[in-house]
C-alpha cells in the first residue's frame, strides 16, 4: 500500500512539474509556488519512505549515526519549508482573489522569488539548528529509534545526557515556525472569505491540505515526549509523509481548468 501511494505521489507531483514547465500559460505565480511544492513533496516523501519500505520488507533495518542525522536534517529542512511555503501561496491567493487589480503589480517576479528563495533559506536554517544541536549529544544506547524514521523526539529519547534544552529548542523554534506560518495562513483566508467568498470557494481543497499539514505538525511538536506520545507520532507522521504529498496533485489536477486546459493542449501536441 505505501508503494502504491509513493508511486502515485512522484507520479502526480513529476506530472504537475512537466505540465507547468511545458506549458508557458502557466507560467504565472501560482504555478511557480505549484512546481516548488510539487518538487518539495517529490522530496519530502523521498526522504522517509525509501528506507521506511526497506525496512518493511527486509531484515535490514539498520542505520548510521551518520546518515539517520541527514534524514533528520532534510526530514525538517523539506517539511518547514513546505510550511512557509504554503504560507507565500495563501497569500497569492489573498492577492489574487482581493486585490485582482493590483496582483501583477504586487506579485511581480522579484516578490514570487524572494517569498520563494526566503521559504527555503529558512527551512534550511531551521532545520540546521535542531541537526547541529543534536549531533552534539552523546548516544550510549539501546540504538533503537522508535519510529519509521530518524526525527529529533525519538533521537533524545537515546540520548545520555539532560536534553532538556533541546526539548526547549524544539518546542519554541519549530513551534513558534509552525504556529506563526497556520496564524498567517488561516488569516489570509479569512480575509480572503471576507473579500471575495466566490472566490474563496475555489482554495476549500487548499486548506483542507494545509489544515491536515499544520494539524499533525503542531500535534507531533508540542506535546512533550513520552513513550506514549511517540507511539502517537508515528501514526501522525504517516499522514503528513506519506498521504499528504498525494492529496496535492490531485487536487490541483481534478479541479485545476488551467491544468486541464494544459494537459488537453500537450496530449493535442502529441497527436
Amino acid at each position: 500500500m505505501f508503494l502504491i501511494i509513493y508511486t502515485l505521489n512522484l507520479l502526480g507531483n513529476s506530472f504537475i512539474l512537466v505540465i507547468v514547465i511545458l506549458d508557458y500559460n502557466l507560467h504565472t505565480p501560482m504555478y511557480f509556488f505549484l512546481s516548488n511544492l510539487s518538487f518539495l513533496d517529490i522530496c519530502f516523501s523521498s526522504v522517509t519512505v525509501p528506507k521506511m519500505l526497506q525496512n518493511l520488507l527486509t531484515q535490514q533495518k539498520g542505520i548510521s549515526l551518520k546518515a539517520c542525522l541527514v534524514q533528520m536534517h532534510f526530514f525538517h529542512f523539506l517539511g518547514s519549508t513546505e510550511v512557509l511555503l504554503l504560507t507565500a501561496m495563501s497569500y497569492d491567493r489573498y492577492v489574487a482573489i482581493c486585490r485582482p487589480l493590483h496582483y501583477s503589480a504586487i506579485m511581480n517576479m522579484t516578490m514570487y522569488l524572494s517569498l520563494a528563495l526566503s521559504s527555503w533559506f529558512t527551512g534550511f536554517v531551521h532545520s540546521l539548528v535542531h541537526t547541529l544541536f543534536t549531533s552534539q549529544l552523546p548516544f550510549c544506547g539501546p540504538n533503537r529509534v522508535n519510529h519509521f524514521f530518524c526525527d529529533i523526539k525519538p533521537l533524545l529519547e537515546l540520548a545520555c545526557r539532560d536534553t532538556t534544552f533541546n526539548v526547549s529548542l524544539l518546542s519554541v523554534v519549530t513551534g513558534s515556525l509552525v504556529m506563526i506560518s497556520f496564524l498567517l495562513t488561516l488569516l489570509s483566508y479569512i480575509h480572503s472569505a471576507a473579500g471575495r467568498m466566490r472566490g474563496f470557494s475555489t482554495c476549500t481543497a487548499h486548506l483542507v491540505v494545509v489544515l491536515l499539514l499544520y494539524g499533525t505538525a503542531l500535534f507531533t511538536y508540542l506535546r512533550p515526549v513520552t513513550k506514549e506520545s511517540l507511539q502517537v507520532d508515528q501514526i501522525a507522521a504517516i499522514s503528513f509523509t506519506v498521504f499528504t504529498p498525494l492529496l496535492n496533485p490531485l487536487i490541483y489536477t481534478l479541479r485545476n481548468k488551467d491544468i486541464k486546459k494544459a494537459i488537453i493542449w500537450i496530449f493535442r501536441l502529441q497527436g
